[in-house]
């Protein structure tokens, strides 16, 4: 037997705040206009683009504590990496950890507003793809 990656379900003090912020953030996906997500929802969920997993944020009752032992590498897909950098944080994301390198190498770690981590790595057309 084998399985499809369908959903990744991300624990959060409030569901409909990071979703809005994570549809900013991720090239295609939304919230599914016949069931849109709204402020006193128990959960929100946005649909992932074709063949891409949804994402479910659900509301749990304590905070982040420690690292996350899972997170999302994302990639720009219409500027560099350092502009994505620069947007994400006007977005309400803050930089953890820089291992951006003087060569264009690296990536940056980054927290969403709730504290979870994500890394954002070079564009295709940074690493020459």
């Amino acid at each position: 037997m084998v399985n499809a990656f369908r959903t990744l379900t991300i624990d959060c003090n409030d569901p409909y705040a990071l979703a809005q912020f994570w549809q900013e953030v991720l090239e295609g996906y939304a919230e599914d206009s016949d069931d849109p997500n709204n402020p006193d929802d128990p959960a929100a969920f946005l649909r992932g683009p074709l063949g891409a997993p949804g994402l479910l944020f659900i509301p749990v009752p304590e905070g982040k504590s420690v690292k996350n032992r899972l997170h999302l590498d994302i990639a720009p897909t219409d500027g560099t990496r350092d502009e994505e950098v620069v947007r994400l944080v006007r977005l309400g994301a803050t930089l953890v950890d820089d291992r951006r390198n003087p060569d264009g190498t690296g990536w940056a770690v980054m927290a969403d507003p709730e504290g979870n981590e994500f890394c954002v790595v070079r564009s295709q057309s940074e690493r020459g793809q």
